[in-house]
């Protein structure tokens, strides 16, 4: 494959390493040590049974030595290549680490402080005062004024009762009042002044926001009706959508923080109150319930928050993230085991906490594993088939796809020169390379000096970009895994 536009400008940008391999390879191979096979590192599948310039990078071939040494499950590299690499070196060691979730939340009413005003009895809307619904109002403030003609024959009866000693005679007449429909403060008000009143003021049980005020004047109300509904503000509730997966790790009484815009620099304290049974099918989400005071009423329903939700502390085995070698199908560290050996260990990894990761199975403390300059050890280890069982079931799905930022150095026919940025997801730093793109319509709208997201998945043949993103200088860095060029 002839890479024909500015090689200069490739090699001027081509990391050190490679510099050095083909610097190594130039070279006559080691007289005393048996040659297996010739190869390029970039594309370590494809073997050559003789030395010469690799068809795929501007470098020469290398050897692959057989290894008298080897037990079959490790790797050797060259220590001058390992420090060509710059590889470094990383210990795995228990650490105390604290889990934390971050979701946003949203303030609601507490539903548990809730009035609902109705009718005792039939009657008659005299009055509605001056209100509306979302109005803040007082505890005992007056909403309707209503006239009830059933409550008139019973009080007469009762004050024509009262003068007569006859204290059970004047009970039932009391009975019959409560069974009207009379509020006890009313009858009360009945036996002070000694006269009957027919039109009764209702008031708001609590204080709190008006959310229904469902009343006319000159309506007819039966007896049962709801004329009024009243939310409490004094406490709301924090309910926040947390991922199904992370639900596990949460539990009632929980502390929270919660941040909310509305209020920067005053962050919010409190406890989960409860894990409510409901998963969101659509989202994957569990939602949690937080209740918050508001003795000044400052915490709105509709309001969002930043919420932090920690868990308790725990001990776990941690290794830098950068050191895990994650494939789609199974999670791979290179385990150094000195004088230039390695072996590639499947690892079950657990969370990420900043920019580490636990490891739950495949590893032990104090191992120590390789952090930078993995992805041509695990080339390495599958070239040789070392993990041959999971490599076999990776073989037999369709390869992920892998992506990384850049900038476009040279476009010709179906290849796009590119100076990228770490691919992540293959444990491969940035550097400069031609890739072959898989349908020339990706390259529509790309030119020399773009930033681009590209997609690329890896075959035997290597890597082939599949998708192309251009990206603005607000872009750049925020991979939301959207948009972009396909075919």
């Amino acid at each position: 494959m002839t890479f024909s536009f500015k090689r200069l400008a490739l090699l001027a940008a081509m990391p050190m390493f490679l510099l050095s391999t083909q610097a190594t390879a130039q070279s006559d191979a080691d007289p005393d040590r048996e040659v297996l096979y010739w190869y390029d590192p970039m594309y370590p599948q494809q073997k050559f049974d003789e030395p010469g310039p690799s068809p795929f990078m501007d470098m020469d071939l290398v050897p692959r030595y057989a290894d008298p040494g080897s037990d079959g499950a490790s790797i050797s590299i060259d220590p001058s290549v390992t420090q060509n690499l710059g590889m470094r070196l990383a210990t795995a060691q228990q650490e105390t680490i604290r889990h934390t979730v971050n979701a946003v939340g949203t303030l609601e009413y507490n539903q548990r402080t809730v009035a609902q005003v109705q009718a005792r009895s039939s009657g008659f809307v005299e009055r509605v005062y001056d209100l509306a619904p979302e109005d803040v109002i007082a505890r005992g403030a007056p909403l309707v004024d209503l006239f009830m003609p059933e409550w008139a024959t019973a009080q007469e009866e009762y004050l024509a009762l009262r003068d007569i000693d006859e204290p059970q005679l004047l009970a039932a007449a009391r009975q019959r009042l409560r069974l009207a429909g009379m509020p006890a403060e009313l009858i009360r008000q009945l036996e002070q002044s000694g006269r009957a009143s027919t039109v009764w003021t209702i008031t708001s049980p609590i204080a709190g926001a008006l959310q229904e005020l469902e009343v006319r004047e000159g309506m007819t109300v039966q007896a049962g009706a709801t004329l009024a509904r009243i939310n409490g503000l004094d406490t709301v509730w924090l309910e926040v959508a947390v991922p199904e997966a992370q639900v596990a790790d949460l539990q009632v009484g929980q502390r929270v923080s919660a941040a909310l815009p509305a209020y920067p620099g005053k962050p919010l304290q409190g406890s989960i109150a409860a894990i409510l049974p409901t998963a969101n099918i659509d989202s994957r989400t569990v939602r949690i319930r937080v209740e918050l005071p508001n003795p000044d009423q400052r915490l709105r329903p509709g309001m969002t928050a930043e919420v932090s939700l920690a868990g308790d502390e725990q001990t776990a085995l941690m290794v830098p993230t950068e050191a895990v070698i994650r494939t789609g199908r199974r999670n791979v560290v290179m385990v150094a085991e000195g004088e230039g050996r390695f072996r590639p260990v499947e690892v079950r990894i657990g969370r990420e906490t900043g920019e580490k990761t636990q490891i739950l199975e495949g590893l032990e403390p104090g191992e120590q594993v390789v952090a930078s300059g993995q992805f041509l050890l695990d080339s390495e280890a599958s070239l040789r088939g070392l993990g041959a069982p999971a490599m076999a079931d990776e073989a037999a799905a369709t390869p992920a796809l892998h992506e990384a930022e850049g900038t476009v150095i040279g476009i010709e026919d179906d290849m796009l020169g590119l100076t990228h940025g770490p691919f992540k997801t293959l444990g491969m730093p940035g550097m400069t390379m031609p890739f072959p793109v898989a349908n020339m319509q990706l390259l529509e709208g790309i030119e020399v000096g773009d930033r681009v997201r590209v997609g690329v998945r890896e075959s035997d043949e290597g890597l082939t970009i599949e998708r192309i993103e251009k990206l603005t200088s607000s872009d750049s860095g925020n991979h939301d895994g959207h948009g972009g060029h396909q075919p």
